[in-house]
């Protein structure tokens, strides 16, 4: 069979093209806040490639999702729109109301517990920082933060006076100008929490999303395991146990 396996995110649409559980293409794209028009464009591509079933993962809104789909009909093939569960797959959610954990962590969370008596803290590096915690198949739960860029776009525009252009973070020894510090005070922020997750929690290290090496480079002591489509791994496994446990 061939497979579609589609992750629409906050920022980017990002796709899989599976054969016999093979990638034959596969793609990331950002959406410019409009996943659906976007996908629009990519939808005679699809039709070309005899397509036998979608897996669709969406962060967005209702109304947006409303449209992916009605877009995806335009296959008519099986679409299977994963959608945050209690319990799923032997996976315990560990949010007290399930529906209010964000689809992309949840599927991230899925596709690595997998075994009972194994420890996770999954890092998704991408337009938030997410922390999620997984005890063999109990989800723990988590943390949000703002990420690299949220943080210095919300220092920029809440201090009089002070100009940061764009610069890499990369070091961790104390700023001599401005923009280093302001660089390096963001990164040593974001894994001085890491680490005390760590230290509170010992665990595998998981990280995803597009800062994940910066983050590896910082964390080796953790042995980080890095996995840059681990969403799209957790919707196939999503797909793989439909059938024991959704209607």
């Amino acid at each position: 069979m061939k497979k579609l396996w589609l992750d629409i995110g906050n920022t980017r649409l990002k796709y899989w093209i599976t054969e016999q559980d093979q990638i034959i293409e596969h793609a990331a794209e950002l959406h410019l806040q409009s996943p659906a028009d976007l996908l629009l464009g990519l939808i005679q591509h699809f039709k070309t490639l005899d397509l036998d079933q979608v897996g669709l993962s969406s962060v967005q809104d209702k109304v947006n999702n409303e449209r992916i789909l009605s877009i995806l009909d335009g296959l008519h093939i099986p679409v299977i729109f994963a959608q945050v569960q209690a319990q799923y797959a032997g996976l315990i959610c560990g949010y007290d109301e399930p529906a209010q954990l964000g689809i992309d962590r949840w599927l991230q969370v899925l596709a690595v517990a997998t075994q009972p008596h194994e420890n996770y803290c999954v890092i998704s590096c991408g337009t938030a920082l997410t922390i999620d915690l997984i005890q063999g198949q109990q989800h723990l739960g988590g943390f949000i933060l703002p990420n690299l860029y949220l943080q210095r776009d919300a220092l920029i525009q809440n201090t009089k006076g002070i100009k940061i252009p764009d610069a890499a973070f990369s070091e961790l020894n104390p700023g001599r100008n401005t923009i280093d510090a302001v660089h390096h005070g963001i990164l040593l922020g974001l894994l001085s929490t890491i680490e005390k997750v760590l230290h509170d929690f010992p665990a595998q290290l998981v990280l995803t999303g597009g800062d994940a090496p910066l983050f590896a480079q910082h964390l080796e002591p953790y042995q980080p395991r890095i996995e840059p489509d681990l969403l799209l791994k957790g919707l196939q496994h999503f797909a793989a146990h439909l059938p024991d446990t959704v209607s």
